[in-house]
């Protein structure tokens, strides 16, 4: 496994693990390899140093670190992706109700119009979701676990 630092063509700095060297080349040639941020394929690689040891005394000295802050908080967003990704959030649980495994259900019955039309949000499987969409249903995943199946 590798790890690249990476760039978009819009500055967006991000990185990303690749199984070799050659297997980035495939995917970024194919146009697989997107930015985290914005989505763009126009991505490269950034500027980065290996770390590499030329010795045993090397090997055994710690690479230096940043400093860490006294009071890290993880839970404060530390970009604007971030602060949007977290306003996000805090706007479908103020205004939606969590509905769980039960979500294709749910859906599908308001959509019907068994149920009363609500803001709802769950979890679905891949191919439960892919034939809402198909019949109709207006979805769209969430850039988020719920709340409860975070740590």
């Amino acid at each position: 496994m590798i790890r690249y630092d990476l760039k978009c063509a819009d500055g967006h700095k991000f990185d990303s693990w690749f199984q070799s060297a050659s297997a980035y080349d495939k995917l970024a040639a194919a146009g697989m390899v997107s930015c985290a941020i914005c989505g763009s394929a126009k991505v490269e690689k950034a500027l980065m140093a290996p770390r590499v040891t030329t010795s045993d005394k090397a090997a055994k000295t710690p690479a230096p670190t940043e400093p860490v802050p006294e009071k890290a908080d993880l839970r404060t967003p530390q970009d604007p992706a971030q602060e949007a990704l977290a306003a996000m959030r805090k706007h479908v649980e103020d205004n939606a109700t969590y509905v769980g495994k039960d979500f294709t259900t749910e859906a599908r019955a308001q959509h019907d119009g068994d149920a009363p039309a609500r803001a709802i949000y769950g979890e679905a499987k891949l191919e439960d979701a892919k034939k809402l969409i198909e019949d109709g249903v207006p979805v769209a995943p969430l850039p988020f676990l719920p709340a409860r199946k975070t740590n």
